[in-house]
């Protein structure tokens, strides 16, 4: 009786060890919900309007706030999207036969202190002759600080520059959806641009 039990017990264990192989489960990430896509001008911002030379449009799901530091230079603002802890930093500028010193900051800050922790960084010219914009949009991609960044002019008087930052620790394969979302709204920022007169 002993023997039937055991060999019960035997046959019961290998049929049960012929099952599939575990393997750990990919570690995955949060679901994240994004908001519609839908713009307010910066004419319809009295803050923008009155202190920059400046028109585009902006994303209204995003805070504008003027950097109000005394030791700052005026010309810095952000725009601050709180529900996914983003931030995209601007820089306004006046050139001043300094333009070559503008474009080498804005290289240094975009290329220069990311190539290091970038996997690549991908540069697209902006040209738009009709109302006098040049510049370069920055797509990094890697666990770098700021995964996209740009710089526009109209080469005499305006400069402005751009980046986009999380607060988070950088990780491209949980904040690519994210980071994709507010590339199309900075590149919706540059398509929108105008210099005011």
């Amino acid at each position: 009786m002993m023997n039937k039990f055991l060999f019960c017990i035997v046959l019961f264990l290998i049929f049960q060890g012929c099952g599939e192989v575990p393997s750990p489960k990919p570690r995955g990430y949060f679901r994240i919900d994004l908001p519609k896509k839908e713009y307010i001008s910066t004419l319809d911002a009295v803050t923008i309007n009155k202190f920059l030379p400046v028109n585009f449009e902006y994303p209204v799901y995003g805070n504008i706030d003027f950097v109000s530091d005394p030791e700052m230079e005026p010309g810095w603002f952000n725009i601050d999207f709180p529900e996914h802890r983003a931030k995209i930093y601007f820089t306004y500028k006046e050139v001043n036969n300094n333009l070559g010193d503008l474009m080498e900051q804005a290289y240094k800050m975009n290329v220069k202190n990311h190539v290091i922790k970038a996997d690549a960084i991908n540069e697209q010219l902006i040209a738009d002759p009709g109302k006098d914009i040049y510049g370069i949009l920055y797509s990094l991609k890697g666990s770098t600080a700021t995964a996209v960044q740009f710089f526009v002019t109209d080469s005499t008087t305006n400069f402005f520059r751009g980046s986009l930052y999380f607060e988070a620790a950088p990780n491209q394969d949980s904040l690519a959806p994210v980071i994709d979302f507010f590339k199309k709204d900075i590149e919706h920022i540059i398509e929108t641009l105008s210099w005011k007169e």
